[in-house]
């Protein structure tokens, strides 16, 4: 039955969620929609945020896994339930007739939904020093929680650039005695100098010229006027930015993010947007969150959204009762009348 339903779905591309972007948090929600027995289209353009990274961590029971590994089984768990994962750009959504919504991909294909789930995550928009991009994911890192343990006891160097900067610093100090701050022609406040010479963190005034690297290894972080910093590893806070570019056609913009790290898509307590009918959850809604978080959030926000698909349906079901009763205690055209009755009697 599953598998029958599914396909009628697909022939008519009519779809109660199209869920947009395919990373964990719009798998797991798939995955709860799906089992929900709703049917749910993911479209995925395929550019996971933590695709250069080697391994997942501080996911139970997936702890170390690649991320391709992890989306591979996610996608197969998908499909198992007749949820459709497909790779494809999503280009544009826009409203269509009863409350729905029309999803147009680069590729041309069209398909209608009831609800739309964006879950496309971020853009890590990195600092402009040579070195930086080429080892991203690898030598420079950005989570103490998704990297400390794998550089703990190394000598760490932290590139100033964004208002998160130093809290990165003082996090890292937990994994290494060793850190330098590089402040990168910043100033830095009274308090915040005070706290990282506090806790041992050596700072670095002037320009990075260039993160050093020697093959596939850092050797150091370079400033502009010629010295070199002897480090294993750099630091580097990116600003994150989300992928909803396509959301115009619903008057759906993102905002800055409280954080200042970033901007968001926000939401209400339930996922849902100030768009009404399309939520949202994962990285593109909150920049913090890790690959555990954003499944969670993907879990909570698919079940908030097959309630509300029930509330609407029972509001429905209801209009019709009263509909099909109010018909049905109506009186007959060809009923006698009561004159007629009692002239009979």
């Amino acid at each position: 039955m599953t598998q029958e339903r599914t396909q009628a779905t697909a022939d008519t591309g009519r779809y109660d969620v199209v869920v947009v972007g395919g990373g964990a948090a719009g798998l797991n929600a798939a995955l709860m929609l799906a089992r929900a027995r709703r049917s749910v289209l993911v479209l995925d353009a395929g550019e996971p945020r933590n695709a250069p990274a080697d391994a997942v961590h501080g996911l139970l029971g997936r702890e170390g896994t690649p991320p391709a590994e992890l989306l591979a089984r996610g996608r197969e768990e998908v499909r198992e339930y007749g949820g459709e994962v497909v790779t494809a750009r999503v280009d544009d959504v826009s409203r269509a007739g009863a409350g729905g919504f029309t999803v147009t991909t680069a590729e041309g294909r069209v398909v209608e939904a009831r609800r739309v789930l964006v879950t496309t995550g971020l853009v890590d928009e990195l600092p402009d020093v040579p070195g930086v991009r080429e080892q991203w994911g690898h030598g420079v890192v950005h989570c103490p929680y998704c990297h400390g343990w794998e550089v703990r006891d190394r000598a760490i160097g932290v590139l100033a650039g964004g208002p998160m900067s130093v809290h990165q610093a003082l996090l890292f100090r937990q994994w290494s005695d060793d850190v330098v701050f590089f402040a990168r022609g910043t100033t830095l406040s009274d308090d915040d100098r005070e706290r990282l010479l506090a806790r041992g963190i050596r700072i670095v005034e002037g320009e990075v010229a260039a993160v050093d690297v020697d093959g596939a290894r850092i050797t150091g972080v370079r400033s502009a006027d010629g010295s070199t910093t002897t480090r294993d590893v750099v630091v580097a806070g990116p600003r994150m930015t989300v992928r909803a570019g396509f959301l115009a056609g619903v008057g759906l913009y993102p905002g800055e993010h409280p954080s200042g790290a970033g901007d968001h898509l926000a939401v209400d307590g339930r996922g849902e947007t100030d768009v009404a009918g399309v939520w949202a959850a994962g990285n593109v809604t909150d920049p913090s969150a890790q690959v555990g978080g954003a499944a969670a959030a993907g879990a909570f926000t698919a079940a908030q959204l097959n309630g509300d698909l029930v509330q609407e349906e029972t509001r429905l079901a209801v209009a019709a009762y009263r509909e099909s009763a109010d018909r049905d205690s109506a009186p007959s055209d060809s009923a006698p009348s009561d004159s007629a009755v009692a002239t009979a009697g």
